[in-house]
């Protein structure tokens, strides 16, 4: 009996932690988009297919490096970025440090690589990856594409919350309409 009552709470333990960890992922993801501060990144897009993941858009951004007089920076290392908005309301680098900013809205990512001579940082943004319904993620990669050939009259941003170091990509538009519903049309 006593053995049964062991095994029972620790069944009751190991479902509540299953339960516990996902609700806390959900969770802080939420908390950075209702509190964080939004950024508009402009794109260009690539999409794969993982068969692991589903179909998702691959984003790259405008904003993948930026000048420093610091010296020493070393591939994989910490960086934090600050970003600024510029006329057009995109987002930009406003300062890139080596020591976590007083601000909260700040993003924590790694050094990609450095050049010593231009005196660049390269760094890539941990949102790059946006999924989306199977059935729609093709006819957005075509949109998506067409749109970035023809950038003169179109635009192409990712609306992305950051807070405490984390980004939250919340969605892609093209010409300020959702992807899924520029899709749909």
């Amino acid at each position: 009996m006593m053995k049964s009552t062991h095994i029972l709470a620790i069944f009751i333990v190991v479902a509540l932690a299953q339960l516990f960890v996902p609700a806390r992922m959900i969770f802080n993801q939420e908390t950075v988009v209702s509190t964080g501060t939004a950024y508009k990144f402009k794109t260009q897009p690539i999409d794969p297919s993982d068969p692991f993941k589903g179909k998702y858009i691959y984003l790259n951004y405008n904003v993948n490096s930026a000048s420093s007089t610091t010296t020493a920076w070393k591939r994989n290392e910490p960086i934090y970025l600050l970003f600024k908005t510029d006329s057009l309301g995109f987002a930009t680098i406003k300062e890139i440090s080596k020591a976590q900013p007083n601000h909260t809205d700040y993003l924590k990512t790694a050094v990609t690589s450095y050049d010593d001579h231009t005196q660049t940082v390269w760094f890539s943004l941990p949102f790059n990856e946006f999924y989306m319904n199977e059935h729609k993620a093709y006819d957005a990669e075509i949109a998506h594409s067409k749109a970035q050939r023809d950038s003169v009259s179109n635009t192409t941003y990712a609306l992305v919350y950051i807070l405490n170091g984390t980004g939250v990509l919340d969605n892609v538009f093209i010409n300020d309409i959702p992807i899924a519903e520029y899709v749909e049309r």
